[in-house]
């Protein structure tokens, strides 16, 4: 099944950071879904359809790693890309073990996590972004 319009969900305790993302992600054509922790996120997962996640180290209650651990248990080819201010090589190393598609030090350009998810999605799913021709 072919899909148009990825849903991505984004997983951050940083209300703007979200924000931004989605700012910077819908005009992109995907469709984003909002979480403040890794709680959820997981109840976001079990309940909606959703592509690919972007997640935070560091959240309150359920940080990234485990968020993605417990993800991984019942949606195993789930795309994951983590995301963290204070990237160390043990937690690129949790992230690989738990296989996470990507870890990205904040802050995040427009042009990398465009091209990050348009990676997962057309790895994962064989799916190819469209362009709008906008240039934002």
């Amino acid at each position: 099944m072919a899909i148009e319009s990825p849903s991505l969900l984004i997983t951050d305790d940083d209300v703007a950071f979200r924000e931004t993302l989605q700012g910077v992600l819908e005009p992109q054509g995907f469709r984003t879904l909002l979480a403040g922790d890794g709680e959820e996120a997981l109840a976001i997962v079990r309940t909606q359809v959703v592509h690919l996640a972007l997640l935070d180290i560091h959240m309150p209650r359920l940080g990234g790693i485990e968020t993605l651990r417990q993800m991984k248990q019942f949606k195993a080819m789930l795309p994951c890309i983590i995301l963290s201010a204070d990237l160390d090589d043990e937690i690129v190393e949790q992230a690989r073990r738990e296989h996470a598609f990507s870890v990205v030090r904040k802050p995040v350009t427009r042009v990398q996590i465009t091209q990050l998810v348009t990676q997962a999605l057309e790895r994962t799913y064989n799916w190819h972004h469209w362009h709008t021709g906008r240039t934002t």
